[in-house]
């Protein structure tokens, strides 16, 4: 797999900052608190593998929102092994606090966006949202753990989300993704009771952010950024 492909949709990079494991990408006017989205990778990804922070994929989310007045931040977690979550999500919480502590941002408005199999990391935040968070987003996530991954049970978005309350998720569904995957995101939508915005990519396989150049990918893209953005208001 070529962690480095580009983004399907041109998007201009714009400069980070490096704090520790999280880079930031703060939009040109702060000269008021910003809300911001942090991007959440997925794995496991071998310790040698490139860092998450100069993947191309995630810079452009990042950018993305940064463009449209939001702070966009990635962070690099130690999920290097399927047993490696509760780590991975000590980083994750790290990062959140690293991101709301920043003094361009409005720590009581933040999105966080999961992908593939960093959306397990999602399930603290769906049984107990806390109050600083707006909105939770998927792009082609794994909700359930693979057969043999020594996951805790604490890891399990589709049993947590009966618990989320009124928050907003939003969900971008690839319709070619595998079998055993699409099976644990239907889990999920059934189980929700909170609002649920779904994101269509019919053709789309996993990560179809790099691997599917198409019109359907880059609307679903602007779609699910829109949808983000729009509970941040």
């Amino acid at each position: 797999m070529d962690l480095l492909k580009p983004f399907v949709l041109p998007v201009t990079i714009r400069d980070a900052e490096r704090h520790g494991r999280v880079d930031l990408y703060p939009p040109d006017d702060v000269t008021r608190l910003r809300p911001a989205v942090l991007v959440v990778h997925g794995g496991p990804l071998p310790v040698e593998a490139p860092s998450p922070l100069v993947w191309p994929v995630f810079q452009s989310y990042a950018s993305l929102v940064a463009d449209r007045g939001v702070v966009g931040a990635v962070v690099h977690h130690r999920w290097h092994t399927p047993a490696d979550y509760v780590p991975a999500a000590d980083d994750v919480r790290d990062a959140i606090e690293t991101l709301r502590a920043d003094p361009r941002v409005d720590g009581d408005r933040i999105a966080l966006w999961f992908f593939s199999g960093g959306s397990l990391l999602s399930a603290d935040y769906l049984r107990e949202p806390p109050p600083w968070l707006r909105c939770v987003a998927y792009s082609y996530p794994l909700m359930a753990p693979f057969p043999g991954w020594p996951v805790d049970p604490r890891f399990l978005p589709a049993d947590a989300v009966a618990d989320a309350g009124n928050l907003p998720i939003v969900l971008t569904r690839a319709g070619q993704d595998s079998p055993m995957i699409q099976e644990t995101v239907t889990a999920f939508i059934d189980a929700a009771k909170t609002r649920l915005d779904i994101v269509e990519v019919p053709n789309g396989g996993h990560s179809f952010d790099t691997k599917d150049d198409s019109d359907e990918s880059r609307a679903a893209i602007q779609r699910a950024v829109d949808l983000v953005l729009s509970t941040m208001k």
